[in-house]
């Protein structure tokens, strides 16, 4: 009989995050200061964040432990299953082997709780009262609100109003964790009220729900700010679901080829394969790093690499990364956490010294590879999730096309049972590509202003 699941036991958790720039050849670039434009130190992201999360932000020892009240929060849904998708290989009748670690089986159905725990944790050691945060698709305040509560911290979420419409039950989700949801913009901060006047019908925007609640902490003592996604110590806690994904493949007598995951700010696409690219760096492995993006927000694959804002209105540090601008507004495709102008700093210095790939996929082939991996492995995936399943299976194609059998491992980010309107306009034929032309591309990136990198 078969082995569809490769399972691991609690002890198997890892005790320590892995913090992948020890082993980058170049380092990553500065932050700069939004209005001197000079490069910062860590006490400019004081009032933002704890010190612990500041003191990981800029580290550069190679693992970072994990407090034993994290791993012991992470048991609830820790470890995670992987899952060879036989059913999936049969019906591409393909030589390719694939795998996908499942991340949907967390509280809030996503791999986000991994930083939300964490960041809740150190905000609590250090005796604050609220955190505020934005979210595009809901993953990220659903599972911040679930840290919160499960650490006793009031929690203020801003939620990209196209998604809020979108997804109302992620909003009762929030609310069930006791999380405030505002749909961004709002008028409840200067940046909301800012973009509202120029704006009225703006469908928001992550660059945007993060200006609000950047603001919304900077000017409260009792309040402090967490970011889902793109910061280094976000990335380094996501790292657990590569290291179990690791030893899992062991655990198979298998090692993937390929390693796929959606990409928005960088998050999930970290935690399944930094771990695989220290193989590479340490062992001279030479395994493939997949970032899928949206064709409606194409950074990786049609941004360029400088200095940008973090956010929409210009409060948040200046970072190197590649971008489409900061004031760019995605379309409101349903793939709302990978609506992101910017990718994170780390993934950006990677990409740009060639160790990991970007593909492009308009949300139409995403939305016809999400339902026929739920046809052939009954799971229904979240939008963004079926970004990394069109790249597995033009991969698997490839396979098939060259008559070679490679293995693929695709990381599985998130259910999609709040999702289910998305699939609805799926069969509805609604379902628009959206896909940017190149004059807006070229708009977009002649409106940034922000410094060149040399």
């Amino acid at each position: 009989m078969k082995n569809r699941k490769i399972l691991l036991t609690e002890k198997e958790i890892p005790e320590k995050w892995y913090n992948i720039i020890h082993d980058m050849p170049n380092k990553p670039l500065p932050p700069l200061h939004p209005g001197t434009k000079e490069p910062i130190g860590p006490e400019a992201l004081a009032p933002l964040f704890p010190m612990e999360l500041i003191k990981q932000e800029v580290a550069t020892e190679k693992w970072i432990e994990i407090p034993e009240e994290v791993r012991d929060a992470y048991k609830l849904w820790r470890p995670t299953p992987m899952f060879r998708a036989y059913e999936l290989e049969k019906m591409l009748d393909t030589p390719a082997k694939i795998y996908y670690k499942y991340e949907g089986v967390s509280p809030s159905g996503s791999h986000k709780p991994n930083t939300a725990i964490a960041q809740a944790y150190y905000n609590r050691q250090e005796g604050v009262k609220r955190i505020t945060t934005e979210t595009g698709a809901g993953q990220w305040g659903s599972a911040l609100s679930f840290a919160c509560q499960h650490f006793g911290i009031e929690c203020e979420v801003y939620m990209v109003k196209i998604s809020y419409n979108q997804k109302p039950y992620r909003k009762i989700m929030m609310n069930t964790w006791g999380a405030k949801v505002y749909a961004s913009p709002t008028n409840l901060t200067e940046a909301g009220r800012k973009i509202l006047a120029e704006a009225p019908d703006s469908p928001g925007s992550l660059g945007i729900a993060i200006s609000e609640a950047v603001e919304r902490a900077a000017t409260d003592d009792n309040t402090k700010y967490a970011l889902g996604s793109v910061l280094n110590h976000v990335l380094m806690h996501q790292t657990v679901i590569g290291q179990e994904a690791v030893i899992q493949m062991e655990k198979a007598g298998d090692l993937p080829d390929i390693v796929v995951a959606p990409f928005g700010g960088g998050s999930n696409f970290a935690g399944i394969s930094f771990p695989f690219l220290r193989l590479n760096l340490e062992e001279g492995k030479n395994i493939r790093c997949i970032a899928s993006e949206p064709a409606s927000c194409p950074k990786l694959t049609r941004g360029v690499f400088r200095y940008d804002f973090g956010d929409t209105v210009g409060m948040t540090p200046l970072l190197p990364m590649y971008t489409l601008g900061h004031t760019f507004v995605p379309a409101p495709i349903h793939a709302g956490g990978l609506r992101y102008h910017g990718a994170g700093v780390v993934v950006s210095q990677l990409l740009k010294d060639k160790l990991i790939e970007a593909v492009a996929h308009d949300q139409v082939e995403c939305f016809d590879a999400g339902v026929k991996f739920a046809r052939a492995e009954g799971i229904i995936p979240a939008p963004e999730t079926n970004h990394a399943i069109a790249t597995a299976i033009r991969e698997a194609e490839k396979c098939k096309e060259e008559g070679v059998g490679r293995t693929i491992l695709i990381h599985l980010c998130g259910h999609g049972h709040f999702d289910l309107g998305a699939y609805e306009n799926y069969f509805s034929g609604n379902l628009e590509k959206h896909e940017i032309t190149s004059e807006e591309i070229e708009a977009a990136l002649a409106r940034i202003d922000t410094p060149v990198i040399e």
